[in-house]
């Protein structure tokens, strides 16, 4: 168990990239400023450094809570930044991964760090709570790998929920409908029975909507490439919707690769009805808060989703309200 999750953690910090886990539109200063408001802009907003910029939002230097103490020890804590600022700032690459950053944070023990793109502009910050959240964000959305997935789906698993690992009572669920994979022109009809459902249930709208969006996509995955029948299973309960989708066919072979935006295995006549573009596993990962896969070539697939919510207006909702 201890040996599973070390290996995983070395492959999310293999495969993730600063740029998925810095902090975006950083809060800055420019070089006449004083060292009071930068004093202000930490106090404020919780930080340890302020990036500081110029006209044309290039990194420049930065200001450290340390500068500030030696400021305020100083008694020049009003003057311009520009003549106190550190000049040969170290920084990241939105392209560095995970691993170079963690190794800048053990070599130069600051407490955050610049990122810059190829012309010097500041895109972004990371903390070790950014690396943090994104280690955890990844641990969050689980995919099955190759070696996981040999009789997978004679496992246990097949009777609890992928997410959580309780005993799944299909039986019992709130919600079931059978995919008729026969018709094409038929994916999407489970999908807008579960809207209808939820809708009727008092769910927010907006939680609805990014349900509906993430089972049309697996409802239609099904039809298309599974060459088998499927059920869609929801269960609710007061804070969540668990959405799980099965078929007994084809498979998937690689799903890291299948779930990379555009990649799609749907013949041509498929596409031209306006399927297979190759976002389904990638919009049922953006709609949903938790979603694990599990697959094994010639015994079918299993995709479980799990969405939160708060029936006061869905303020609770992790993803926010985002647009396809």
């Amino acid at each position: 168990m201890a040996e599973d999750f070390i290996t995983g953690l070395k492959q999310i910090i293999e495969h993730l990239k600063v740029e998925d886990i810095m902090s975006q539109d950083p809060q800055t200063l420019t070089p006449e400023k004083t060292l009071w408001h930068a004093k202000e802009i930490m106090r404020l907003r919780k930080i340890s450094g302020v990036p500081i910029v110029d006209e044309g939002g290039k990194l420049i230097g930065i200001v450290s809570i340390e500068d500030i103490i030696i400021a305020l020890e100083g008694g020049y804590i009003r003057d311009p930044i520009k003549e106190h600022m550190t000049r040969n700032v170290v920084y990241l690459q939105p392209h560095d991964n995970v691993e170079t950053a963690m190794e800048y944070f053990e070599r130069y023990g600051f407490g955050r760090f610049p990122v810059l793109d190829r012309e010097k502009k500041l895109v972004g910050v990371v903390t070790k709570e950014d690396i943090l959240r994104g280690i955890l964000k990844w641990f969050s959305t689980v995919y099955t790998h190759d070696e996981r997935r040999n009789n997978v789906l004679e496992s246990d698993y097949y009777y609890r929920s992928l997410i959580t690992g309780e005993p799944l009572d299909k039986k019992g669920a709130d919600f079931a409908f059978e995919i008729d994979y026969t018709d094409v022109n038929l994916a999407g009809v489970g999908a807008a029975k579960l809207k209808s459902f939820l809708t009727e249930k008092g769910l927010p709208s907006d939680t609805v909507r990014r349900i509906s969006i993430a089972t049309y996509e697996a409802e239609t995955n099904v039809v298309i490439h599974s060459g088998s029948c499927g059920v869609i299973y929801c269960f609710l309960s007061d804070s969540s919707v668990k959405v799980r989708v099965e078929d007994y066919g084809k498979g998937i072979e690689d799903v890291e690769l299948a779930m990379q935006e555009g990649y799609s295995t749907a013949p041509d006549h498929v596409r031209e009805l306006g399927f297979g573009a190759g976002m389904g596993l990638a919009n049922m990962k953006r709609f949903s808060d938790k979603m694990m896969i599990v697959s094994e070539v010639g015994k079918g697939v299993i995709v479980e989703m799990l969405f939160y919510f708060e029936r006061s207006g869905d303020s609770g909702n992790p993803k926010g309200n985002q647009n396809p």
